[in-house]
């Protein structure tokens, strides 16, 4: 059903409708929409890899799999499709830095230095502060515009002890913590 309306929804262009939005806006939109920080990592034949990535969402808890976006264009997008395996690490306060070392130019060894890390059963690096770790492999891609969509089924889990979380809105980090228990 959801092929056919997309099918539908781009081969059709109902009247009074804008061709598309500018670019610079849709950006500018987006910044407004909060998100966590993560960490996807790999590890394997293609070696390691690591970049911070926002496009991540649960889709479905049976089997349980969720959703990472990568752009085909960067520099990791080979290891990733290589190895068939990431980890998405849920960052926690605190973690701005290593996001930002994640998210720039800065040499994979340097990058991973900078962490304590561990595996589970894929071998990809599974940040040991993370809020959460989802150790997955990738069961299908699909390209959307410049990204692929990687649907990746979780096969272990770690969750870590910080009840506090990273979020980036509006072009800014944001630390966020649970409330305390009510009584």
């Amino acid at each position: 059903m959801l092929n056919a309306m997309a099918s539908h929804a781009a081969s059709s262009n109902p009247a009074g409708l804008p061709p598309g939005l500018p670019k610079a806006d849709y950006r500018n939109a987006m910044a407004r929409l909060g998100a966590a920080v993560n960490i996807i990592t790999t590890d394997g034949p293609a070696g390691r890899a690591g970049f911070t990535a926002s496009a991540v969402c649960s889709v479905t808890d049976e089997p349980p799999t969720l959703l990472v976006c990568l752009n085909r264009s960067a520099s990791v997008y080979p290891a990733f499709k290589a190895n068939g395996v990431l980890c998405v690490n849920v960052l926690a306060a605190g973690h701005q830095s290593l996001s930002a070392l994640f998210g720039g130019k800065t040499p994979m060894d340097e990058r991973f230095a900078a962490g304590r890390w561990s595996r589970k059963t894929t071998g990809s690096p599974m940040l040991d502060d993370a809020a959460v770790s989802f150790d997955c492999r990738v069961v299908h891609a699909t390209s959307a515009g410049t990204h692929d969509v990687l649907f990746c089924e979780a096969v272990a889990i770690a969750i870590g002890g910080a009840a506090q979380g990273l979020i980036y809105f509006d072009r800014r980090y944001h630390e966020i913590a649970a409330p305390p228990p009510q009584h």
